[in-house]
């Protein structure tokens, strides 16, 4: 399915020059895949690599997708009204092997191991890889909150 018509921006607060996903390439309510190009003037670029911190915030944005997505209608492609707030509550363990090289497209698969819903927020734990021409550049399970601002 292409979902190119899909905007991140719906499912996450950021903007750039923080938004560190560019497209949506499969998502539903327990598994999300993203794509990431990284510009020569992205603010995690560190002598002429991506590093450390934005594959983290890149795994994190693209988590928080999957939870994201539930605050929305199935036919809402432009979120009217709707604002969220998310923030990295716990990095339970994370394995950076590699940090991709500017200009590379880094593809980020998130698997949701478990969501507990409140009226005023969701609190999830969520699986996350990172690759870049098929080698793994960082693994890591992450705690998120993420809550609708009213």
């Amino acid at each position: 399915m292409n979902l190119s018509y899909l905007d991140i921006t719906r499912f996450l607060p950021h903007r750039p020059p923080f938004l560190m996903v560019d497209n949506v390439l499969s998502i539903d309510n327990e598994h999300v895949s993203t794509s990431f190009k990284i510009e020569t003037d992205c603010i995690f670029n560190d002598n002429g690599f991506f590093n450390e911190a934005g594959l983290v915030e890149n795994a994190a944005q693209t988590c928080s997708s999957i939870v994201g997505k539930s605050y929305f209608k199935e036919d809402d492609f432009e979120g009217k009204g709707i604002k969220l707030i998310g923030f990295i509550s716990a990095i339970k363990k994370v394995t950076v092997f590699s940090c991709p090289k500017v200009g590379s497209t880094i593809i980020t698969n998130a698997k949701l191991k478990s969501r507990f819903d409140t009226d005023e927020y969701s609190i999830c734990t969520i699986n996350c890889s990172i690759t870049s021409d098929d080698k793994e550049l960082l693994s890591c399970e992450l705690n998120l909150v993420i809550q609708e601002l009213k």
